[in-house]
């Protein structure tokens, strides 16, 4: 389902994974608003099980963290705090996404976010040949090995799933 069109329209998310000589595949559809991820999921004819979504929190500490969990699932903020040796940790709010990441809601990806966040994706990661994850923008996924997308992002793999 790898659109040329689309390859041809690269989002900043397609150039870092290009800039690390990284291999994907990016996956479009029609969408101009943002749809849950089990929605994105289907559009594309993918597994919800390999189809991630990105998750930006903040600690108690004040610091963020990123977090990947398949679109069928939800985050365990109890787990998550554990993950990354925090106290707690709440959910940021949607106005604050795009001034911290650059990106809105729907098409946040942990790839070229405005700063680096330490990133923790769920374990079921590894379960998987590639996976599928935002590509920048409403509409566009970019799928990919879990080596190739540690190539531009440090990803550590957990628990943090409910």
């Amino acid at each position: 389902m790898s659109d040329k069109k689309q390859r041809a329209e690269k989002t900043n998310v397609m150039r870092l994974l290009d800039q690390k000589k990284a291999e994907y595949t990016a996956h479009s559809y029609a969408c101009t608003e943002a749809v849950s991820g089990v929605e994105a999921a289907a559009l594309l004819g993918q597994d919800p099980d390999k189809v991630f979504k990105t998750l930006v929190t903040t600690a108690g500490s004040g610091e963020h963290y990123v977090f990947m969990v398949p679109v069928k699932r939800e985050l365990d903020l109890k787990k998550a705090a554990k993950a990354v040796h925090e106290k707690s940790i709440e959910m940021l709010r949607a106005k604050e996404l795009l001034p911290l990441t650059g990106y809105v809601h729907g098409g946040c990806s942990p790839i070229g976010m405005k700063k680096t966040f330490r990133t923790v994706i769920d374990k079921s990661a590894a379960d998987f040949d590639t996976i599928l994850f935002s590509g920048g923008k409403i509409g566009c996924q970019v799928e990919t090995a879990l080596a190739q997308l540690q190539k531009v992002v440090e990803v550590e793999l957990g628990d943090i799933c409910l």
